[in-house]
């Protein structure tokens, strides 16, 4: 009672607050317009707009502009390479404050402990780490996992503050069968959001998917797919990742109309992006750029994705909500000059300027557990005449599938390294068991060697392309005695390699050092003729059976369309 009436008294400035923020050109997301005032500040949350506030601590903003913290709706921190706090410290001082997070990447690996482990990581941390419950784990039957968790599994943590809800349900297929496990997870999460997964998904099947409960995509490719999904009352994450980039070509469907029902993801942003480009502030400079209005722009960084989820004092600047605070130069630039978390300044000018907290050392088991390994686990024995082949995309990590002659030396299938056939294999890394998946694939552009990693979305198990059995092993081998991570091996010996020891997924440096590793990785991978920009990066999704269309687990090729497991011999 009296903290309240502390607070109303502080509102109509009969006290003064603990901060004003002076000649503030605020951006209201509420009445979409711009206009002048000050800002006053009572612990961590807004109390006033307007004039005439005075504060024991006084800033003037000198008209810059206001807006509130930036929020991104829907992404993976396992997929920037580093630990929480390494990631706060990349992201706040470019205005991030809040973000929503799938830990499904370490749950593959770690399952309950994986997510108890961001959980526990995110505490007393400068960006706010809302956590949505991994749906999929695994994410099919078709691979084998760290974990298998149940409705059972994940219901006491729906009751946490900071879990807003069930994660992408990437098994889209496993909701229009019926399957049992799934539907109670979806049933169990109540009136708390459930995010969807539902790349093409179309006509009666997405009407079902929809009813089952999903409230959300971010998987959309075209316009058409937008509107339909609208249409259903799904609302549109629009992503612009570091593989998948959707945000030029979905844009155009936004509208003063539906704009409420968008808002912006980074999903998978890599830490060279996150490093160079920036995170959803890179979004919002994207889109003022291809013709959206700066203020709709922001909407959709900030009030938009707050309100799907329910954060019902976040995404704004007005009395009652948290004083998250984002400092620009330009709607336009958004060149970020002060970054205010909770009323607090935590960066200023690139540069964060609060201590990170003081936690417990969490520590995780070593996660890699393979089987002995020769070369011969890598060989193909002929089965057939002709084969099926992965063929990448360029800039998505849809695949096409072909079927072609095979090539054969001394009763074994070998890399056509003139045609850009190369070997790739999946090894089993969780339970050391004999599991090895085998397939071909196209558009790496390997002249000799092998790349390895243990980034293989979703279960984790270990990817290898490779000309040889034997270099595939070696860089297998390699990635076993850096705990996990990633590696360059041409004629048996490691070229270069970067250590992921924390699920085989992050790196215990910070996001420097790893954007320094992965460069030697890459520029490793180029020197054995690969073409891409970043080979690990595409190679990481050519194991997630739930995006079409053709992929390879360790139980083998799966024909995504057909969701069953295939023969790569035809």
């Amino acid at each position: 009672m009296k903290e309240l009436a502390k607070i109303i008294r502080v509102a109509r400035g009969r006290m003064p607050s603990d901060l004003v923020l002076r000649n503030a050109r605020i951006v209201n997301v509420f009445s979409a317009d711009i206009y002048e005032g000050d800002i006053a500040i009572l612990g961590e949350r807004i109390v006033g707009i307007g004039e005439g506030y005075e504060g024991k601590k006084e800033i003037d903003l000198e008209r810059a502009f206001v807006l509130p913290g930036l929020i991104d709706g829907h992404m993976h921190i396992e997929s920037t390479m580093v630990k929480v706090q390494e990631f706060a410290r990349a992201v706040v001082p470019r205005g991030t404050t809040s973000v929503i997070c799938d830990p499904h990447e370490i749950a593959n690996v770690h399952g309950i402990e994986g997510i108890h482990y961001i959980l526990n990581s995110s505490k007393y941390s400068p960006v706010n780490i809302f956590v949505m419950l991994s749906s999929c784990v695994p994410a099919t039957a078709f691979e084998t996992s760290g974990a298998n968790l149940r409705g059972f599994d994940l219901y006491p943590l729906l009751r946490e503050k900071w879990v807003l809800g069930l994660g992408e349900v990437m098994n889209y297929p496993g909701v229009l069968r019926e399957d049992e496990g799934l539907l109670d997870k979806i049933s169990m999460t109540e009136n708390k959001r459930i995010d969807g997964h539902a790349p093409g998904l179309t006509g009666k099947d997405l009407n079902a998917y929809v009813a089952a409960g999903v409230d959300s995509d971010h998987e959309s490719t075209s316009i058409d797919e937008v509107l339909e999904k609208l249409r259903l009352g799904m609302y549109i994450m629009i992503r612009e990742g570091s593989v998948t980039k959707n945000l030029r070509d979905l844009l155009p469907v936004v509208t003063c109309s539906n704009l409420s029902r968008c808002f912006f993801v980074t999903d998978d942003r890599h830490p060279k992006d996150l490093l160079e480009k920036g995170h959803i502030d890179h979004m919002v400079k994207m889109a003022v750029k291809e013709g959206l209005d700066p203020i709709s722009a922001i909407r959709m960084a900030t009030i938009n994705t707050a309100q799907y989820f329910g954060l019902n004092d976040l995404g704004a600047i007005a009395p009652g909500y948290i004083a998250d605070l984002v400092v620009v130069d330009s709607l336009k630039r958004l060149n970020v000059k002060t970054v205010f978390k909770s009323g607090r300044v935590v960066a200023r000018d690139g540069e964060m300027v609060v201590r990170p907290p003081t936690t417990p050392q969490l520590t995780l088991r070593s996660s890699i557990n393979i089987k002995w390994l020769a070369p011969s686990d890598f060989d193909i024995p002929v089965e057939g005449k002709r084969v099926r082949v992965i063929n990448l995309v360029p800039d998505q990590i849809v695949t096409e599938a072909t079927v072609e002659p095979a090539n054969t030396k001394d009763g074994f299938v070998v890399a056509d390294i003139e045609r850009d056939v190369l070997k790739i294999a999946v090894v089993e890394r969780h339970l050391a068991s004999d599991n090895i998946g085998h397939g071909l694939v196209r558009g790496f552009g390997l002249k000799k060697g092998a790349i390895a990693s243990s980034v293989a979305h979703d279960s984790h198990n270990i990817v290898v392309v490779g000309t040889s059995s034997e270099d595939m092993m070696a860089a297998v081998v390699e990635i076993s005695k850096m705990r996990g991570g990633l590696s360059v091996v041409r004629d048996g010996k490691l070229l270069a390699g970067l250590p992921l020891p924390v699920a085989g997924l992050m790196s215990e440096g910070t996001l420097s050092e790893v954007v320094a590793g992965l460069k030697k990785v890459v520029r490793a991978a180029k020197r054995l003729g690969s073409p891409l920009d970043d080979p690990f990066m595409t190679m990481s999704f050519l194991a997630l059976p739930v995006i079409p269309a053709l992929k390879l687990t360790d139980k083998g090729l799966v024909d995504v369309d057909a969701f069953e497991l295939t023969s790569l011999f035809v």
